[in-house]
Order: structure tokens, then sequence, then C-alpha cells
């Protein structure tokens, strides 16, 4: 059985008291979730401490949303994968497409990031995804192929247990827009079917795959219905406890 995951990625979003409190409030309603069903929050750095403590001892999971690709040194600014497991996290976000886009992250830079993390024995939550362009040039499965082999080859069979991905149109993030369940599906299969090229179809077939496009309470069970989709990566909807909840009840 894969995991069924719904991670919250809070972006730069909230300060720390109100971080703190939706961190308690998802704990609070976190028992109407079925028990089969991984929650995780990523709120921004600033948070980590404070919410970890709010989390302690429930079922909800902590994560970041970036590391370095450093281990060390003088790198201002910059927090390491060693930092974030010392909180401790339990998963990081690596690869998102606004890191990729604002901030000029590449393949190359990504897989470095995902190595140190594992090293450190966190989870990834690794990001592929095309931009709108290039859906419209129906170069979408040659771009999310590219993020996966030119990335994920690099890892061991065992590293890759580690791994979660997140498939996010980038023309679906922050814009409303969502893309259809069979168009999700069609694009998680591809993922599976990717993945099963280097680390066979009994790994392929553990590995989750997130859905990370405008997904809400409204149209999260269609998309969660797909046999390839194993839940979500949400966005806006995760800074709202009742709609957080509502979608991780929509298995």
């Amino acid at each position: 059985m894969r995991k069924k995951i719904v991670a919250g990625n809070w972006k730069m979003n909230t300060v720390v008291p109100q971080g703190e409190t939706l961190a308690k409030e998802i704990v609070g309603l976190s028992g109407e979730v079925p028990s089969d069903v991984t929650l995780i929050v990523a709120p921004p750095f600033t948070h980590l401490s404070r919410v970890a403590e709010a989390l302690k001892g429930s079922r909800v999971a902590l994560s970041a949303q970036n590391c370095a690709d450093k281990e060390s040194g003088a790198y201002t600014g910059e927090v390491s994968a060693k930092m974030l497991a010392s909180v401790p996290v339990e998963y990081v976000i690596l690869g998102h497409s606004e890191r990729r886009e604002y901030y000029g992250e590449t393949n190359a830079k990504l897989v470095e990031k995902i190595k140190l993390a594992l090293a450190e024995n966190l989870s990834v939550i690794y990001c592929v995804g095309e931009k709108l362009e290039e859906r419209e040039k129906g170069e979408h499965f040659n771009v999310i192929a590219s993020q996966v082999k030119e990335v994920l080859f690099n890892l061991t069979a065992e590293q890759m247990s580690k791994v979660v991905i997140a498939y996010e149109p980038v023309w679906a993030i922050g814009t409303g827009k969502t893309a259809t369940s069979a168009q999700a599906q069609e694009v998680h299969e591809f993922i599976r079917k990717t993945v099963a090229e280097k680390f066979g179809k009994d790994a392929a077939d553990q590995t989750s795959i997130l859905y990370g496009g405008s997904c809400k309470p409204g149209n999260a069970r269609e998309l969660f219905a797909c046999k390839d989709i194993d839940g979500g990566l949400i966005g806006g909807a995760s800074l709202v406890a009742g709609d957080f909840i509502a979608i991780a009840k929509s298995f």
C-alpha cells in the first residue's frame, strides 16, 4: 500500500503566532482524518521550532519548504539540512516551481539538495511540473521526464524510498485553475512509469505521488479517487485548518 499524504505548504504566509495557532487548530481537527492518511505541515523557517512544539505528541508531521545545497559554511541566509533535522523536521519540500522560477534552482542543484536532505534522514517531497506554454506546445511529458531523470535517477533505490513526488502543473498554482482529474491522472501515471524505468515497477508502485495545483475541498475527492494520485501538496487551502482537514478527509 502506498502512503496517502496531504501536505500543507504555507509558503511565505503567516507570522509566528498565527502559524502556531494554525498548527494547533490542525492538530485539534486531525482526529477527523482517517488514520491511514499522513498529515504534514510546512511553515516558513522562522516558525519551525514553535510549530514543532505545537505538533508534539500529535499525528501531524513537520516539513520545511526548502534547504541549502551546501552542508555548512559561509553561506549567509541559507539553512542546511542538518539544521532542519535538529529542529526536528521530518520532511523537506524541494524543487517547487516557485524556487525553480524565481530563484533559478536547476536540476543539478536539486540533486545536491536532495542528497544532503536524505543524508540527514529527512524525507523529501520533490516537485515536478510544466508551465502553461510547455503544456500548450505538448512538451509537458518531456519537461517532467527531464525533471525526474536528471534528478531522481541519481539516487540509489534506498534513497528513492524516502522520496515523495509532487506533480504541480505550474499553470494551476494560485490561479484558481485546476488540472482535470483525467489530466492529473495521466501525468501521475507517466511519472510512475518513468520512475519504474530506473527503479523497477515495485519501487514505482510504492512511491507516493501527490497532486499540487489548486487542490481544494471541492475537487479533492475526485482527484484522490484516481488510481495514481496518492494525495495532495496543498497551497492556499492549507492556511485554513478546516479546509486542510476537509481535503484530508476526501480519500
